[in-house]
């Protein structure tokens, strides 16, 4: 009876699964493969696994990269449950 008690607590641990806890665990961080592993160890990129970011033509565009930290600070008012029932 002792060991079933010793076996409920010792699996009774819960916590965060990390790549540190946990037999052949890999967490990953879901941002999926961009080749292959050859049999000699090597690794080879598939160029249509490649992330491309299509960035448009900004040359007419008159925002700005960075916000200045001199701006004039701005009052919000915090948020209610009338200010989503009410439509202004």
């Amino acid at each position: 009876m002792q060991e079933v008690i010793r076996g409920i607590f010792r699996g009774a641990k819960r916590g965060v699964m990390t790549a540190k806890k946990g037999r052949n665990f890999y967490k990953g961080n879901r941002t999926g493969s961009m080749g292959s592993h050859t049999k000699h160890g090597n690794y080879v990129v598939d160029l249509n696994k490649v992330r491309t970011y299509v960035v448009p033509d900004l040359a007419g565009c008159e925002l700005r990269p960075y916000v200045s930290h001199r701006g004039d600070k701005v009052k919000v008012d915090p948020c209610s449950a009338s200010a989503f029932t009410t439509a202004e």
